[in-house]
């Protein structure tokens, strides 16, 4: 049921420019026409902050160029602007009507755009899991410190055994108390892939609203807004969507956007009858979203189903190799339908400085803290991931 629910989307466009999933010289030649990254670096954080294609630093750089010359008769900005082509062709890509998408800058943003837009009392509660995101625990946080509100989490089994068990844990500890529903559709921790659809049917059986933690889903995993469900939907676009950094976007299912309240206006904010709304922040850099326009269409040329059957690929390849390492404890799920691009795992050793030095002499650049997480994407070189399995083992012996 997950992989129907995340992967049965087809390609915006066919594979045009990318090599069979498999075909490790093509990839290697694809990455250095297509990515500024030197050959000596194995980039494996993406899930943090993906790097764009050249192209795409191409067109964000001519814009600013453009912008500072002020050859044209537009203001080089965004902000105040309504911005419809660049939300009609991220809303087509995302499965969403222009109308429901506000340009923002970053998941993080679009949550507290969500947190603070909610109208709640002392005593409302919200349910997260015990598997979010700093950001997408601190809104409610700052919401509990001003307003009083409860938050309470549910448990999820690390790594669960299929997508039931996850939709139990989540559903499961609703009460009729619960108002809110926040949740991550790919947790950042262990990239886990959560039952999206099938959470947020049960939460609106219950009258319970939807807020999902879309941060690594653009990009990373098929989907469509408009088959998920939810109420609200905050994602990151410069991690696995190849844009800029500063590229985000706030979903506000239409019919939902008289309950949310817009947090940042300008003038006339009253008179705005959609997502617009939520995007009138001031002036902003408008060349990032130039730039976003440009990976759309690099994808397209790509093949959007290509892009994601190859960064899978290398995540299953991380994952097989992270479990031949005895001492290694791997945190993804054994299903891969339960994973996208990223898988985590943990030494059972604990003593991480030696890894990190190591790995920072060989420059391998990955997730560091009390587990290490890899992050793949097209530009990603199987020989990367060696790289970091050999140094795991001659780290650890």
């Amino acid at each position: 049921m997950l992989r129907r629910q995340f992967l049965r989307h087809a390609a915006l466009a066919p594979a045009a420019l990318s090599p069979a999933v498999e075909d490790e010289a093509a990839w290697e030649k694809f990455r250095a026409e297509h990515f500024l990254l030197p050959d000596w670096r194995a980039y494996l954080n993406t899930g943090s902050v993906g790097t764009a294609p050249r192209r795409v630093v191409e067109a964000t750089n001519q814009y600013l160029s453009l912008g500072a010359s002020y050859a044209t008769e537009q203001y080089p900005r965004w902000g105040y602007e309504a911005m419809e082509g660049h939300r009609e062709a991220l809303g087509k890509f995302l499965g969403a009507r222009r109308e429901e998408i506000a340009l923002t800058h970053n998941a993080t943003e679009s949550m507290s755009l969500i947190a603070n837009g909610l109208d709640m009392k002392p005593g409302d509660e919200v349910l997260i899991t015990d598997q979010e995101h700093p950001s997408g625990r601190g809104c409610w946080q700052l919401k509990q410190a001003r307003q009083g509100i409860r938050i309470r989490e549910a448990p999820v089994p690390v790594p669960p055994r299929n997508a039931e068990e996850i939709h139990e844990a989540v559903v499961g500890a609703i009460r009729p108390e619960t108002k809110v529903l926040s949740f991550s559709g790919i947790t950042t921790h262990t990239g886990l892939m959560f039952p999206v659809a099938s959470i947020c049917a049960a939460a609106r059986e219950r009258g319970v609203i939807t807020v999902v933690d879309g941060a690594h889903m653009p990009g990373q995993v098929a989907f469509r807004l408009d088959e998920l469900g939810c109420d609200v939907f905050a994602g990151s676009l410069h991690k696995w969507l190849l844009t800029p950094p500063g590229c985000g976007v706030l979903y506000v299912r239409e019919s939902f956007q008289s309950r949310l309240w817009p947090t940042i206006v300008v003038e006339g904010w009253r008179n705005q009858k959609d997502a617009l709304k939520y995007m009138q922040l001031g002036c902003n850099n408008r060349a990032e979203l130039e730039g976003m326009l440009e990976a759309l269409k690099f994808i397209g040329e790509v093949g959007a189903e290509r892009m994601r059957a190859r960064i899978h690929y290398l995540a299953r390849y991380a994952a097989e190799r992270a479990r031949a390492i005895p001492y290694l404890k791997v945190l993804t799920a054994v299903d891969d339908r339960l994973y996208g691009g990223m898988v985590a795992f943990e030494v059972e050793r604990r003593d991480y400085e030696p890894l990190w030095k190591k790995l920072g002499e060989r420059k391998i650049w990955t997730l560091r803290g009390q587990k290490i997480r890899v992050s793949s994407h097209i530009h990603t070189r199987r020989s990367d991931l060696d790289r970091l399995f050999d140094t795991v083992k001659e780290v650890y012996g």
